[in-house]
């Protein structure tokens, strides 16, 4: 049975509590053709629930920055890290978790043309209008972004896609 996603923003809101059971790590590796299937094949083994992962270059060549959103305990999850500095691939992890976090997300949607002023005042930007229908962009922290979501759903989505967190700790 497939996923369906939660039906505002706020299952994706990054932990700032210690009640919340969601762990982020950001973890630089070694680009590789298997990177990605090591790392996530060692958070399947433990049977955590991944909500986000979000994958782009380092600022250094040959290597990538995963962002991962991991549902479980602290106490587990720390296992998972472990099991994930066992890696020869795994450069450096950061848990992430509880810091104070710079946070953004992205939307790109496909809205008809009669949803765009509204869209616009909350601060989308058209990337390409149509006949039919009109591109646009959003991002923002998470919860802003999944209301930003809701209101697409208010206003008839023609397509949508969301990215997952692109975090930063706030100070050093």
């Amino acid at each position: 049975m497939p996923e369906t996603a939660p039906p505002s923003g706020s299952a994706r809101h990054l932990p700032m509590n210690g009640e919340d059971k969601t762990v982020v790590l950001s973890v630089v590796v070694e680009d590789g053709p298997n990177t990605l299937t090591k790392v996530t094949g060692v958070i399947r083994r433990r049977g955590f629930h991944v909500l986000s992962i979000t994958v782009g270059p380092s600022h250094e060549p040959g290597r990538s920055r995963l962002i991962l959103q991991i549902d479980h305990g602290h106490a587990e999850a720390d296992q998972v890290r472990k099991q994930l500095e066992r890696l020869v691939e795994v450069v450096e992890i950061e848990d992430l978790t509880g810091h104070d976090l710079h946070s953004r997300e992205l939307v790109v949607a496909k809205v008809a043309p009669a949803a765009l002023e509204g869209l616009l005042e909350r601060g989308a930007k058209v990337l390409m209008s149509g006949k039919d229908t009109t591109t646009i962009e959003f991002s923002g922290e998470a919860a802003d972004v999944g209301d930003f979501v809701d209101e697409l759903a208010r206003h008839g989505i023609v397509d949508v896609v969301r990215s997952g967190p692109v975090v930063m700790r706030r100070t050093a």
